[in-house]
């Protein structure tokens, strides 16, 4: 049974869903960066104080920083002797980030498993982000999010294929369903 996960998809593919789903049903780590930079944030530590002074700013998280989180959230877990696994979901986003990745799995022995690709036709993505009703999501914006997800994904999706690690779903259909496809991957 695969425990080193790693979901990518497109914005609205239902990656988060999938993965909080997943992750609880397995009792595997969520790893979600956002919400990995929200908790160092909350928490007060040295790392979550230097992501908090970055997005003051507007800027983005350096990739450096948001490995650092990710390397101190997989040391304790190996240091709490749970031989449990993880699900990294949104990083990484780029080949530059995959390949520092690997570096960091390589380092603490905890190779990536499987890649799961979550794979929607463009209308669909387009409809499910419109019917989320966030004011920040209009067709143009939308639109402009899936190139930049095509531009920086298709590397790493070429990537994780050549490490033979690539198993794309169709993420099409209701939740469970999705879930199904998922589990069926798993083993």
């Amino acid at each position: 049974m695969k425990q080193r996960l790693l979901f990518l998809g497109p914005p609205g593919a239902g990656k988060g869903t999938q993965a909080q789903q997943l992750a609880a049903d397995r009792q595997l780590l969520h790893l979600s960066t956002g919400d990995l930079l929200r908790a160092e944030v909350a928490a007060g530590s040295d790392l979550g104080k230097e992501a908090e002074a970055v997005m003051a700013r507007g800027e983005l998280v350096s990739d450096a920083l948001v490995l650092a989180i990710v390397r101190g959230r997989l040391e304790a877990l190996a240091a709490s002797g749970g031989g449990g696994g993880w699900l990294l979901d949104g990083f990484p986003r780029n080949l530059a980030q995959a390949e520092a990745l690997g570096l960091l799995l390589d380092e603490l022995q905890q190779p990536i498993e499987l890649v799961v690709l979550m794979e929607l036709d463009d209308a669909v993505l387009i409809q499910r982000l419109l019917s989320r009703g966030r004011t920040d999501d209009n067709e143009s914006v939308i639109r402009h999010r899936l190139e930049v997800y095509r531009e920086q994904t298709a590397p790493l999706i070429h990537h994780y294929q050549q490490l033979g690690l690539l198993q794309a779903i169709e993420a099409n259909g209701n939740v469970d369903a999705i879930a199904e496809r998922i589990d069926a991957l798993l083993g």
